[in-house]
């Protein structure tokens, strides 16, 4: 797991080490600030996070299901101070108005977050009102913030990073806006970077809008380059809507391109002399691409891009494949979500240093990524950070030695063990099929010459995007990536794991799974040890692999589980949605197991030898009686879960 960044003074994100708050105190407490050892309820403080103006976070220990948690509990101190006995109190009565408005805020924005599901929003457990205050319980997330992140990088971020990161926060955003609710603080200080293509959205600021409101602290409200005009004031021509976030999420874009944010846009009211991103990034980006932003960061609401379907189409428009028609824009009443998936690990972050791909945007899951996994994408033109190079070298290179993947398959025997009992199966891999190390050294020169006979595609090509003229020698890991990479961005795939751990011998895997499109799931597994490749699902016990549209489906179902059999490291899952149920006849798969597993000699010599275009690891459709062409494409996204010995 990542650590906590770096202190900076700054208010508390949710459930987050804020933009540079202290790493968790084990001892003593901070002002205001709950002691180390209290409880409320089943939650033991073990840690400060941070320290706000508005509130204050608590690392915690849910004693009842055993996990880490963070808790926030609404502190303004301004107007309220801890008592003796714990209970907080308002400073004077005069406040009490103004302490209770805040606090009724505070409650309405964890019933908010609590009845949202996306990966990229904020996840409530559950809140309750106590000791004169109230408490929102949350994951506990790490990463920086976007604008730390920033502040650390030599150079602005390019455009298909940039992409990997809005896909997420669009689609989170669509999600609120459905349901008329508008975040209005969007700024790099409140998105939170979980790893590659994995933003957070953090603080909907509910509480300290109203405080604000009630003493006119304007200052304290709104981020000046980052609100738009309507923010400044409530009156009937300049209504806030979706548009409203469409600004401020296009002003994040302007000061990741050009280091600083627009200007307040109540000056540009007067008189907008800003040099559009247009102009002032020309070259760097794609024309499209700016100009999208420049038409989010129209000043008037009225002739802004009034949605963020709107925003999507305009962003994404040269990422279509050709011959595709980008979406229309929803209606403001319109709910429809069209998500954008990705999954991208350092491997395939420091591969795009080296060749231009097709990058698509996940809808972020579970958090947990490896620290080393959060360094930026960079451009062709960017230096590859050491740190990245670090983390792809330990991603994606092959075990030292043969190794045993000790991935311990229970499985449910319902007609084998009787009785509704389980079986244990520990697969030994001593005599199994050749590692990725023993086979890759031998065709690594036959893959760098079929690679490079192969012919780049064109600009009027219609087929999906080639694979690199230069392939890189196999990893299991890789070929993972290049699924994804392959993916129909516009198909979009959430998958969510239960935990973002877990604990070798004991803990069980599990995950949902949910798709923008109906069609067939298939899920491809890489052991820790990267060299055992399987087809984990569908398998021997459970072939049914239909998914609907916006329906979770949970793996493992009844009837098999997986439990962690180590050794420690990271297991990579993708998980993959094609309309048309794929022929896993072409692959080379040992089915005598119940989990199928790739022949790793085969595999090496498919990734060797394959010029077309896509995966070869993802097989043809079989569209039998179809009266059109077949159709192709698919969905898909990466994950991690990190397997440890202890915790």
């Amino acid at each position: 797991m990542s650590q906590a960044e770096s202190a900076q003074p700054a208010p508390p994100t949710p459930s987050a080490p804020a933009s540079g708050s202290p790493s968790p105190s084990a001892g003593g407490h901070s002002g205001n600030a709950l002691p180390i050892g209290h409880r409320l309820h089943e939650f033991e403080i073990t840690g400060l996070v941070g320290e706000g103006g508005f509130g204050i976070v608590y690392l915690a220990h849910d004693t009842q299901l055993e996990r880490v948690v963070a808790i926030k509990e609404y502190m303004p101190g301004s107007l309220a101070t801890r008592a003796s006995d714990l209970s907080v109190t308002v400073k004077s009565e005069r406040q009490r108005e103004t302490f209770t408005l805040g606090m009724r805020s505070f409650v309405n924005e964890a019933k908010l977050l609590a009845s949202f599901d996306h990966p990229a929003l904020i996840k409530v457990y559950r809140f309750w009102e106590e000791n004169g205050t109230a408490y929102m319980v949350m994951p506990y997330y790490q990463g920086p913030t976007f604008k730390t992140w920033l502040r650390e990088q030599k150079q602005p971020p390019d455009e298909a990073w940039l992409k990997g990161m809005l896909g997420p926060l669009i689609d989170a955003l669509d999600v609120i806006h459905a349901d008329h609710c508008y975040h209005r603080d969007i700024a790099p200080d409140n998105i939170l970077l979980l790893g590659p293509n994995k933003p957070l959205l953090l603080d909907f600021g509910a509480a300290r809008r109203v405080i604000g409101d009630a003493t006119q602290a304007l200052t304290v409200i709104l981020k000046p380059g980052y609100a738009p005009i309507e923010q400044y004031a409530e009156v009937p021509s300049m209504k806030q809507g979706p548009w409203t976030d469409v600004y401020a999420l296009c002003a994040v874009l302007y000061a990741a391109i050009l280091g600083k944010a627009p200007p307040p846009s109540v000056g540009r009211m007067m008189k907008d002399d800003m040099t559009p991103i247009s102009q002032a990034a020309m070259g760097r980006y794609s024309a499209p691409f700016l100009a999208a932003i420049d038409a989010g960061l129209t000043v008037h609401p009225e002739q802004r891009l009034q949605n963020m379907a709107a925003l999507r189409e305009r962003l994404f428009a040269t990422d279509l494949p050709p011959g595709m028609t980008p979406p229309a824009p929803a209606q403001e009443d319109d709910e429809r979500t069209v998500m954008i998936p990705a999954g991208m690990d350092a491997a395939t972050l420091v591969t795009q240093a080296k060749q231009h791909t097709q990058m698509t945007a996940m809808a972020a899951t579970a958090t947990g990524f490896p620290a080393t996994q959060v360094a930026p994408p960079p451009s062709a033109a960017t230096p590859v950070p050491p740190s990245a190079i670090a983390a792809a070298s330990s991603s994606a290179a092959p075990a030292s030695n043969g190794g045993l993947n000790k991935l311990w398959i229970a499985l449910a025997a319902l007609g084998l063990a009787g009785g509704g009992g389980a079986w244990f199966m520990t697969r030994s891999h001593q005599a199994g099929p050749a590692t990725t190390g023993e086979v890759a050294s031998q065709v690594a020169q036959a893959a760098s010459s079929n690679a490079t006979a192969s012919a780049p595609a064109t600009a009027a090509s219609a087929a999906p995007p080639t694979m690199p003229a230069q392939r890189d020698p196999f990893t299991i890991v890789a070929a993972l990536e290049d699924i994804v990479r392959n993916a129909d961005p516009l198909m979009a795939i959430n998958t969510l794991t239960d935990k973002s751990q877990l604990l070798i011998g004991k803990d069980k895997l599990l995950f949902q799974v949910k798709s923008s499109v109906p069609g067939y799931l298939y899920v491809y597994l890489a052991g820790t040890d990267q060299n055992h490749f399987y087809l984990l699902f569908p398998n021997a016990l459970d072939k049914n692999n239909r998914i609907e549209a916006d329906k979770l489906v949970e793996l493992p179902r009844k009837g098999w589980h997986i439990t962690a059999g180590g050794p420690a490291g990271v297991d990579h899952i993708v998980t993959m949605v094609s309309p048309f149920p794929r022929d896993l006849g072409q692959l080379p798969l040992n089915t005598s197991d119940t989990i199928p597993e790739f022949d790793m000699a085969q595999a090496v010599r498919l990734w060797a030898e394959h010029k077309g275009p896509g995966s070869p690891f993802v097989p043809p459709a079989l569209c039998e009686g179809a009266t059109t062409p077949c159709d192709q494409r698919y969905g898909a996204t990466l994950v991690h879960i990190e397997e440890v010995a202890t915790r």
